[in-house]
This record gives C-alpha cells, structure tokens and sequence, in this order.
C-alpha cells in the first residue's frame, strides 16, 4: 500500500506547533507562523484544527496546551504496574528517611522522572514527574544505564552525546563505561554534584527476569549522601524497596 507522506508531514508538523506553543506558553497564529517560517493562513489551519480537540485551547486570541494533556498522562501513570506497585513501598521509605524518593525510566535515551514523593526534609529541586534528565549524569540514570545491553548504551551515548551540567559530570564514554561496570558489579549508584552542586543521589536498580524496569532513587544534599553511615542506610533501604516491588510485580495480583 502506498504510503501518504504529505499526511505523515501534516502529522510530524502539528506536534511541532504543540511543542513550540509549550515552550511558549501560549501563542497567537503570528508569532507561531514567524518561529515556524511558516505562512500565516497555514499555522491558522493548524491552530484551529488542534484548537478542535481537547489538547489546545484559544484564550483571549492565545493558543496554548490544554490541561487535558495532565488528564492523559495521569491516566497512563495510573495504569502502570510498575507505578502501582511501587508507590506503597516508595511512602513507606519516605516516612523513614523524610528525603526525596524518585521512581525513574529510560524512554527514548532519557531519564524520566515516572513519579516522587517527598519527605519534610527533601530538597526543592523544581522535580515532577515527567522531567527528563541526561542519564549520565544521575545516578538513577547510570544504574539503568549499567543494566542495558552494550549497544543500547553505544546508541544513547551516540544520539544523546555526553553533555556536561556542572563541573564533576563525566563526559568521556570510557570513563562513563568503567563506572558503569562498577555500577553493574556493586548493584547501585552513588554520585553527587553531577547533575546540580550541591545534590547527591543514591540508586538501585528494579530488575526483573535480568532487565531493568527502571531505578529507584533517594536525593539528599550531598554532605548526607557522602557521609557512609547515611550512605548505608539510604541504599539498604533502596535494596529492600527494589526487592519488594519486582517481586509484587512479577507474582502480585
């Protein structure tokens, strides 16, 4: 069957509005048409037609993202095994250590933030779920990173570049794949000031049937996370926690 590229670039351009009317936040026709180098009658076309739906909608002669795109990403957190079997156990640590725990995926060669919760003394870092993160430069990214196969990392590393946050982060692929090796051999991560001075984090992988689901993660300034006796206890904690929930999620109801 032949294929319709002008309807796949039709498609390709429409979330290429949605993407700039986010990072935006909001926009009339002409200002999207003169980022887009686009005429004006057709980024109108593309207005409308999105503004039809229930991802935009146009205020005051602004377009912008809807809130159902919060209704949509809600409904796919919710129906995710691994969120659910993993917010329980994710409080519990919480209400032990009173730190930031974070539950973190790899999509598309990106960490992703699935989902956090946080205790009195957690660290505002403006986190939420969904913000994505170089995985090099977090532990909860360098622990999944340890558990994917040679080329999957080669192609992230390709695609994704090593790009440096601050000073301490690593930015040569061989010293990132002997710290990975590292990482694979103890079964955690430990780093801090990699991704933002004065941030450490603590990391385990949840491993099921030998892959990896995703990593649990416990943040905390870094004069805690370098001090051993908290370091022990945080990654003890993260050990049972990563045990608790592959097993729920493998033989679980």
């Amino acid at each position: 069957m032949a294929t319709d590229r002008t309807s796949l670039t039709t498609v390709t351009r429409a979330f290429e509005v949605l993407d700039l009317l986010w990072e935006l936040d909001g926009a009339g026709p002409s200002e999207v048409a003169q980022r887009m180098e686009m005429p004006d009658s057709t980024v109108y076309d593309y207005l409308r037609s999105l503004s039809e739906t229930q991802y935009v909608t146009r205020v005051d002669g602004e377009y912008r993202l809807s809130s159902y795109f919060l209704t949509i990403g809600g409904k796919m957190k919710y129906r995710n095994r691994l969120f659910q079997v993993a917010k329980p156990e994710m409080k519990r640590v919480v209400s032990e250590t009173d730190e930031l725990v974070g539950l973190t995926i790899e999509n598309e060669g990106r960490a992703i933030v699935y989902h956090q919760e946080e205790g009195r003394q957690a660290l505002n870092l403006g986190t939420y779920t969904g913000v994505a993160t170089p995985m090099h430069t977090v532990a909860t990214g360098k622990v999944i990173l340890a558990h994917l196969p040679e080329e999957r990392v080669d192609e992230i590393i390709a695609e994704r570049g090593l790009e440096q946050r601050t000073e301490h982060t690593i930015t040569d692929p061989e010293v990132l794949k002997t710290e990975l090796d590292q990482i694979r051999e103890d079964g955690y991560a430990v780093d801090w000031d990699e991704q933002v001075i004065g941030m450490g984090m603590a990391a385990v992988p949840i491993l099921v049937e030998d892959g990896v689901l995703g990593s649990f993660g416990l943040v905390a300034p870094t004069g805690r996370i370098r001090e051993e006796e908290y370091q022990a206890e945080f990654l003890q904690k993260l050990r049972e926690m990563a045990n608790t929930v592959s097993i729920n999620y493998q033989y679980g109801n």
